[in-house]
Protein backbone atom coordinates (compact mmCIF):
# COMPACT_ATOMS: atom_id res chain seq x y z
CA UNK A 1 0.00 0.00 0.00
CA UNK A 2 0.94 3.28 -0.50
CA UNK A 3 2.98 4.51 2.45
CA UNK A 4 4.93 8.13 2.93
CA UNK A 5 8.11 6.28 2.05
CA UNK A 6 7.53 6.61 -1.51
CA UNK A 7 7.90 9.74 -1.38
CA UNK A 8 4.84 10.54 -4.22
CA UNK A 9 3.17 13.65 -4.15
CA UNK A 10 0.09 14.95 -5.76
CA UNK A 11 -0.82 18.46 -6.78
CA UNK A 12 -4.66 20.11 -7.53
CA UNK A 13 -6.30 21.77 -4.99
CA UNK A 14 -9.51 19.33 -5.71
CA UNK A 15 -7.15 16.13 -4.35
CA UNK A 16 -7.65 14.78 -0.91
CA UNK A 17 -5.95 12.21 1.15
CA UNK A 18 -8.96 9.56 0.51
CA UNK A 19 -8.36 10.01 -3.09
CA UNK A 20 -5.21 9.85 -3.17
CA UNK A 21 -5.36 6.48 -1.75
CA UNK A 22 -7.45 5.47 -4.35
CA UNK A 23 -5.41 6.14 -7.18
CA UNK A 24 -2.11 4.74 -5.73
CA UNK A 25 -4.11 1.30 -5.08
CA UNK A 26 -5.49 1.72 -8.95
CA UNK A 27 -2.15 2.40 -10.37
CA UNK A 28 -0.50 -0.71 -7.32
CA UNK A 29 -2.83 -2.79 -9.13
CA UNK A 30 -1.98 -2.63 -12.77
CA UNK A 31 1.61 -1.43 -12.05
CA UNK A 32 3.31 -4.27 -14.14
CA UNK A 33 0.54 -4.59 -16.91
CA UNK A 34 0.64 -0.33 -18.28
CA UNK A 35 1.41 -0.28 -21.74
CA UNK A 36 3.93 2.59 -22.45
CA UNK A 37 3.48 5.08 -25.89
CA UNK A 38 5.51 7.52 -26.54
CA UNK A 39 4.23 9.88 -29.37
CA UNK A 40 7.21 11.72 -31.03
CA UNK A 41 6.17 14.45 -32.99
CA UNK A 42 7.69 17.18 -36.07
CA UNK A 43 6.17 21.15 -36.00
CA UNK A 44 7.26 23.88 -38.05
CA UNK A 45 6.80 25.75 -34.80
CA UNK A 46 10.52 23.96 -33.02
CA UNK A 47 12.04 26.27 -35.86
CA UNK A 48 11.63 29.51 -34.72
CA UNK A 49 14.80 30.57 -32.59
CA UNK A 50 14.64 30.44 -28.82
CA UNK A 51 11.33 28.78 -28.39
CA UNK A 52 12.69 25.01 -27.90
CA UNK A 53 15.45 23.81 -25.59
CA UNK A 54 15.47 20.41 -27.58
CA UNK A 55 18.69 21.33 -29.26
CA UNK A 56 20.74 24.47 -30.28
CA UNK A 57 19.66 24.86 -33.51
CA UNK A 58 16.70 24.29 -35.88
CA UNK A 59 18.34 21.71 -37.17
CA UNK A 60 19.53 19.54 -34.53
CA UNK A 61 15.78 20.17 -32.99
CA UNK A 62 14.40 17.95 -36.27
CA UNK A 63 16.34 14.96 -35.21
CA UNK A 64 15.90 15.16 -31.10
CA UNK A 65 12.57 13.06 -31.19
CA UNK A 66 13.99 10.45 -33.58
CA UNK A 67 17.31 10.34 -31.37
CA UNK A 68 15.41 10.92 -28.06
CA UNK A 69 12.94 7.79 -29.23
CA UNK A 70 16.02 5.39 -30.14
CA UNK A 71 18.08 6.26 -26.81
CA UNK A 72 14.57 4.91 -24.89
CA UNK A 73 14.57 1.57 -26.92
CA UNK A 74 17.80 0.40 -26.96
CA UNK A 75 20.00 2.73 -24.38
CA UNK A 76 23.69 3.82 -24.79
CA UNK A 77 24.57 2.06 -28.11
CA UNK A 78 27.76 1.82 -30.30
CA UNK A 79 25.05 1.04 -32.95
CA UNK A 80 23.05 4.09 -32.71
CA UNK A 81 21.75 6.12 -35.55
CA UNK A 82 20.87 9.44 -34.68
CA UNK A 83 23.02 11.32 -32.46
CA UNK A 84 21.40 12.77 -29.23
CA UNK A 85 21.53 16.77 -29.70
CA UNK A 86 23.79 19.20 -28.06
CA UNK A 87 21.90 20.69 -25.13
CA UNK A 88 23.15 23.77 -23.15
CA UNK A 89 22.42 22.39 -19.71
CA UNK A 90 21.27 18.83 -18.87
CA UNK A 91 20.94 15.55 -21.12
CA UNK A 92 17.86 14.16 -22.42
CA UNK A 93 15.23 13.06 -20.11
CA UNK A 94 15.06 9.67 -22.30
CA UNK A 95 18.27 8.68 -20.33
CA UNK A 96 15.33 8.37 -16.82
CA UNK A 97 12.81 7.19 -19.06
CA UNK A 98 15.46 4.51 -20.43
CA UNK A 99 16.65 3.40 -17.49
CA UNK A 100 12.90 3.38 -15.60
CA UNK A 101 11.39 1.30 -18.59
CA UNK A 102 14.04 -1.14 -18.44
CA UNK A 103 13.62 -1.52 -14.20
CA UNK A 104 10.06 -2.24 -14.49
CA UNK A 105 10.43 -4.10 -17.89
CA UNK A 106 8.57 -2.74 -20.26
CA UNK A 107 9.24 -1.63 -23.92
CA UNK A 108 7.50 1.24 -25.45
CA UNK A 109 5.64 2.05 -28.31
CA UNK A 110 6.81 4.47 -30.21
CA UNK A 111 4.49 6.38 -32.67
CA UNK A 112 6.38 8.74 -34.96
CA UNK A 113 3.94 11.59 -36.67
CA UNK A 114 5.45 14.32 -39.17
CA UNK A 115 8.92 12.99 -38.85
CA UNK A 116 9.26 13.22 -42.68
CA UNK A 117 11.76 9.47 -42.83
CA UNK A 118 11.28 5.97 -41.83
CA UNK A 119 13.05 5.76 -38.11
CA UNK A 120 15.49 2.85 -37.68
CA UNK A 121 13.52 1.38 -35.07
CA UNK A 122 10.60 -0.45 -34.34
CA UNK A 123 7.69 1.62 -34.38
CA UNK A 124 4.10 1.95 -34.86
CA UNK A 125 2.72 3.55 -38.22
CA UNK A 126 -0.70 5.50 -38.02
CA UNK A 127 -0.34 7.81 -41.05
CA UNK A 128 1.70 8.41 -44.44
CA UNK A 129 5.11 9.40 -43.52
CA UNK A 130 5.29 12.13 -46.79
CA UNK A 131 2.82 14.45 -44.88
CA UNK A 132 5.48 15.67 -42.89
CA UNK A 133 5.70 18.04 -39.89
CA UNK A 134 2.80 20.32 -39.22
CA UNK A 135 2.58 24.10 -40.20
CA UNK A 136 4.87 26.28 -37.57
CA UNK A 137 1.22 27.94 -36.14
CA UNK A 138 1.78 31.22 -36.73
CA UNK A 139 -0.09 30.55 -39.52
CA UNK A 140 -3.22 29.77 -38.40
CA UNK A 141 -3.09 26.85 -40.26
CA UNK A 142 -0.84 23.53 -38.53
CA UNK A 143 -3.02 21.09 -40.44
CA UNK A 144 -5.23 20.17 -42.61
CA UNK A 145 -8.15 19.31 -40.50
CA UNK A 146 -8.37 15.52 -42.41
CA UNK A 147 -5.05 14.89 -41.03
CA UNK A 148 -6.10 15.80 -37.64
CA UNK A 149 -9.74 13.82 -37.61
CA UNK A 150 -7.91 11.16 -39.45
CA UNK A 151 -4.92 10.87 -36.41
CA UNK A 152 -7.84 11.09 -33.75
CA UNK A 153 -9.80 8.18 -35.34
CA UNK A 154 -6.42 6.03 -35.15
CA UNK A 155 -6.14 7.04 -31.80
CA UNK A 156 -9.30 6.11 -30.84
CA UNK A 157 -8.93 2.81 -32.68
CA UNK A 158 -5.79 1.80 -30.96
CA UNK A 159 -7.16 2.99 -27.41
CA UNK A 160 -10.41 1.29 -27.52
CA UNK A 161 -8.92 -2.45 -28.61
CA UNK A 162 -6.81 -1.88 -25.36
CA UNK A 163 -6.63 -4.60 -22.93
CA UNK A 164 -4.27 -2.96 -20.46
CA UNK A 165 -3.96 0.48 -19.11
CA UNK A 166 -1.54 2.92 -20.91
CA UNK A 167 0.82 5.42 -20.64
CA UNK A 168 1.07 8.27 -23.11
CA UNK A 169 4.57 10.09 -23.12
CA UNK A 170 5.45 12.80 -25.95
CA UNK A 171 8.88 14.19 -27.23
CA UNK A 172 7.67 17.21 -29.81
CA UNK A 173 9.99 19.93 -29.74
CA UNK A 174 8.16 22.85 -29.67
CA UNK A 175 5.39 21.37 -28.15
CA UNK A 176 4.42 23.33 -24.98
CA UNK A 177 4.12 26.36 -27.59
CA UNK A 178 1.24 24.35 -29.54
CA UNK A 179 -0.19 23.64 -26.20
CA UNK A 180 -0.82 27.08 -25.18
CA UNK A 181 -2.30 27.68 -28.02
CA UNK A 182 -4.51 25.27 -27.81
CA UNK A 183 -5.43 26.33 -24.18
CA UNK A 184 -5.84 29.60 -25.30
CA UNK A 185 -7.74 28.85 -28.21
CA UNK A 186 -10.49 28.00 -25.46
CA UNK A 187 -10.09 31.38 -23.08
CA UNK A 188 -8.09 29.95 -20.62
CA UNK A 189 -5.34 32.65 -20.05
CA UNK A 190 -2.47 30.65 -19.65
CA UNK A 191 0.85 32.44 -20.78
CA UNK A 192 2.81 32.55 -17.23
CA UNK A 193 1.03 29.33 -16.59
CA UNK A 194 2.56 27.06 -19.43
CA UNK A 195 6.50 25.68 -18.27
CA UNK A 196 9.38 25.26 -20.44
CA UNK A 197 12.73 22.83 -20.82
CA UNK A 198 14.34 25.90 -21.07
CA UNK A 199 15.70 27.62 -17.72
CA UNK A 200 13.82 30.59 -18.32
CA UNK A 201 10.17 30.00 -19.92
CA UNK A 202 10.53 32.31 -23.43
CA UNK A 203 7.07 33.68 -22.28
CA UNK A 204 7.26 36.89 -24.27
CA UNK A 205 8.21 35.51 -27.16
CA UNK A 206 5.16 32.79 -27.16
CA UNK A 207 2.59 34.80 -26.33
CA UNK A 208 3.84 36.81 -29.53
CA UNK A 209 3.52 33.42 -31.38
CA UNK A 210 0.56 32.35 -30.47
CA UNK A 211 -1.03 35.82 -30.62
CA UNK A 212 -0.47 35.77 -34.11
CA UNK A 213 -1.49 31.86 -34.79
CA UNK A 214 -5.08 32.49 -33.32
CA UNK A 215 -5.19 35.81 -35.32
CA UNK A 216 -4.42 34.35 -38.54
CA UNK A 217 -6.48 31.05 -37.46
CA UNK A 218 -9.71 33.60 -36.75
CA UNK A 219 -11.93 31.01 -35.08
CA UNK A 220 -15.36 30.93 -35.75
CA UNK A 221 -18.16 30.95 -32.67
CA UNK A 222 -18.79 27.65 -33.34
CA UNK A 223 -15.19 25.87 -33.54
CA UNK A 224 -14.78 22.65 -31.98
CA UNK A 225 -11.20 20.64 -30.88
CA UNK A 226 -10.71 19.33 -34.09
CA UNK A 227 -10.50 22.68 -35.64
CA UNK A 228 -7.94 24.19 -32.83
CA UNK A 229 -5.95 21.49 -33.28
CA UNK A 230 -5.72 22.07 -37.30
CA UNK A 231 -5.65 25.90 -36.46
CA UNK A 232 -2.71 25.84 -33.73
CA UNK A 233 -1.80 22.47 -32.92
CA UNK A 234 0.50 19.51 -33.54
CA UNK A 235 0.04 15.77 -34.74
CA UNK A 236 0.31 14.34 -31.38
CA UNK A 237 -2.61 16.12 -30.06
CA UNK A 238 -4.52 15.01 -32.67
CA UNK A 239 -3.61 11.39 -31.89
CA UNK A 240 -3.24 11.39 -28.31
CA UNK A 241 -6.65 12.83 -27.91
CA UNK A 242 -8.40 10.07 -29.55
CA UNK A 243 -5.94 7.16 -27.82
CA UNK A 244 -7.18 8.97 -24.41
CA UNK A 245 -11.00 8.56 -25.35
CA UNK A 246 -10.18 5.32 -26.87
CA UNK A 247 -8.38 3.90 -23.65
CA UNK A 248 -11.61 5.36 -21.20
CA UNK A 249 -13.94 3.67 -23.49
CA UNK A 250 -12.33 0.45 -22.98
CA UNK A 251 -12.40 1.35 -18.89
CA UNK A 252 -8.63 1.44 -18.93
CA UNK A 253 -6.85 3.65 -16.76
CA UNK A 254 -4.04 6.21 -18.26
CA UNK A 255 -1.12 8.07 -17.00
CA UNK A 256 -0.85 10.95 -19.54
CA UNK A 257 3.08 11.97 -18.41
CA UNK A 258 4.30 15.01 -18.99
CA UNK A 259 3.13 18.38 -18.03
CA UNK A 260 1.24 21.72 -19.98
CA UNK A 261 1.25 19.43 -23.29
CA UNK A 262 -0.26 16.47 -21.61
CA UNK A 263 -2.72 19.10 -19.85
CA UNK A 264 -3.86 20.78 -23.18
CA UNK A 265 -4.89 16.86 -24.85
CA UNK A 266 -7.19 16.91 -21.76
CA UNK A 267 -8.99 20.46 -22.49
CA UNK A 268 -9.34 19.39 -26.06
CA UNK A 269 -10.67 15.71 -24.65
CA UNK A 270 -12.80 17.83 -21.74
CA UNK A 271 -13.99 20.54 -24.71
CA UNK A 272 -15.04 17.60 -26.97
CA UNK A 273 -17.18 15.35 -24.13
CA UNK A 274 -20.89 16.47 -23.35
CA UNK A 275 -21.16 17.96 -19.91
CA UNK A 276 -22.42 14.78 -18.17
CA UNK A 277 -19.45 12.56 -19.09
CA UNK A 278 -16.92 14.72 -18.14
CA UNK A 279 -16.08 13.95 -14.24
CA UNK A 280 -17.02 10.14 -15.03
CA UNK A 281 -14.00 10.32 -17.71
CA UNK A 282 -11.70 12.17 -15.62
CA UNK A 283 -11.95 9.22 -12.86
CA UNK A 284 -9.28 7.10 -13.84
CA UNK A 285 -7.18 9.37 -15.53
CA UNK A 286 -3.59 10.92 -14.16
CA UNK A 287 -1.09 13.44 -14.90
CA UNK A 288 2.06 12.34 -13.60
CA UNK A 289 5.46 14.64 -13.67
CA UNK A 290 8.43 15.23 -12.06
CA UNK A 291 9.26 17.23 -9.70
CA UNK A 292 11.15 19.61 -11.18
CA UNK A 293 8.72 20.95 -13.39
CA UNK A 294 6.26 21.17 -10.50
CA UNK A 295 8.95 22.87 -8.52
CA UNK A 296 7.43 26.81 -8.95
CA UNK A 297 3.99 26.01 -9.09
CA UNK A 298 2.35 27.07 -12.35
CA UNK A 299 1.78 23.68 -13.23
CA UNK A 300 -0.42 23.20 -10.11
CA UNK A 301 -2.34 26.37 -11.05
CA UNK A 302 -2.95 25.38 -14.72
CA UNK A 303 -4.31 21.97 -13.31
CA UNK A 304 -6.59 24.28 -11.10
CA UNK A 305 -7.63 26.42 -13.96
CA UNK A 306 -8.92 23.57 -15.91
CA UNK A 307 -10.32 21.76 -12.88
CA UNK A 308 -12.33 25.07 -11.76
CA UNK A 309 -13.41 25.34 -15.86
CA UNK A 310 -14.67 22.51 -16.14
CA UNK A 311 -15.83 21.12 -12.85
CA UNK A 312 -13.68 17.87 -12.76
CA UNK A 313 -11.21 16.45 -10.01
CA UNK A 314 -8.11 15.70 -12.15
CA UNK A 315 -5.24 14.77 -9.94
CA UNK A 316 -1.47 15.41 -10.53
CA UNK A 317 1.11 12.91 -9.29
CA UNK A 318 4.92 13.48 -8.63
CA UNK A 319 7.41 11.27 -8.77
CA UNK A 320 10.27 11.51 -5.77
CA UNK A 321 12.83 11.08 -8.48
CA UNK A 322 15.96 13.89 -7.72
CA UNK A 323 19.48 13.91 -8.74
CA UNK A 324 20.52 15.68 -4.98
CA UNK A 325 23.04 13.03 -4.99
CA UNK A 326 24.50 13.51 -7.87
CA UNK A 327 28.12 14.71 -8.77
CA UNK A 328 27.40 14.40 -12.82
CA UNK A 329 26.53 18.45 -14.03
CA UNK A 330 24.19 17.28 -16.43
CA UNK A 331 22.42 15.78 -13.65
CA UNK A 332 22.41 18.26 -11.38
CA UNK A 333 21.65 21.04 -13.76
CA UNK A 334 17.97 19.47 -13.45
CA UNK A 335 18.21 20.59 -9.88
CA UNK A 336 19.54 23.57 -10.90
CA UNK A 337 15.98 24.22 -13.56
CA UNK A 338 17.45 22.84 -16.56
CA UNK A 339 15.29 20.55 -18.86
CA UNK A 340 13.07 18.91 -16.51
CA UNK A 341 10.75 16.60 -18.02
CA UNK A 342 10.06 14.97 -21.33
CA UNK A 343 10.33 11.60 -22.99
CA UNK A 344 7.86 10.65 -20.16
CA UNK A 345 10.08 11.04 -17.60
CA UNK A 346 7.98 11.61 -14.57
CA UNK A 347 5.21 8.93 -15.12
CA UNK A 348 7.90 6.07 -16.09
CA UNK A 349 10.04 6.78 -13.03
CA UNK A 350 7.14 6.81 -10.81
CA UNK A 351 5.87 3.39 -11.84
CA UNK A 352 9.50 2.17 -11.15
CA UNK A 353 8.80 4.04 -7.70
CA UNK A 354 5.81 1.84 -7.39
CA UNK A 355 7.77 -1.40 -8.01
CA UNK A 356 9.86 -0.59 -5.23
CA UNK A 357 12.92 0.69 -6.79
CA UNK A 358 15.15 3.12 -4.93
CA UNK A 359 16.05 6.64 -5.84
CA UNK A 360 19.85 6.07 -5.27
CA UNK A 361 19.34 2.88 -7.91
CA UNK A 362 17.74 5.41 -10.40
CA UNK A 363 20.09 7.67 -10.05
CA UNK A 364 23.56 5.42 -9.97
CA UNK A 365 22.08 3.69 -13.09
CA UNK A 366 21.53 7.07 -15.01
CA UNK A 367 24.94 7.64 -14.27
CA UNK A 368 26.61 4.77 -15.71
CA UNK A 369 24.17 5.27 -18.83
CA UNK A 370 25.11 8.80 -18.95
CA UNK A 371 28.97 7.66 -18.62
CA UNK A 372 28.42 4.83 -21.52
CA UNK A 373 26.59 7.33 -23.81
CA UNK A 374 29.18 9.80 -24.04
CA UNK A 375 32.08 7.30 -24.04
CA UNK A 376 30.14 5.93 -27.25
CA UNK A 377 29.89 9.71 -28.78
CA UNK A 378 25.87 9.52 -28.54
CA UNK A 379 25.53 12.99 -27.69
CA UNK A 380 26.54 15.79 -30.11
CA UNK A 381 29.42 17.96 -29.43
CA UNK A 382 28.29 21.97 -30.11
CA UNK A 383 30.31 22.12 -33.30
CA UNK A 384 28.18 18.88 -34.30
CA UNK A 385 24.83 20.69 -34.61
Amino acid sequence: MYSKESGINFFGNESNRKRELNTIDILEKNINNFKIFLVIASTNTSQIPGISAAGISAKSRRITALADAEFLLKGASKDHKYKLPFLNAGVTPALISYVCSKLINVYPVIVPLGIGIKPCFNHLVVEDRDLGPSNCLTTGKSMLKERVINLYERGLAIGKSSKQPILISECVPGGTTTAQAVMEAFSLQVSNLVGSSLFKAPRDLRRKVVQKGLLNANLKIDFDSFDVVAAVGDPFQAFSMGLLIGARLANQPVILSGGSQMLAVIVLVLEFLSSKNKDDFIEDVFIATTGWLVKDNSLNDLLNLINQKYKVKLLGLVSPLNFKSSTYQELKDYEMGHVKEGVGAGGISLLAFLNGFKNEEIVSLCQQNLEMMKGLGQISLEKDC
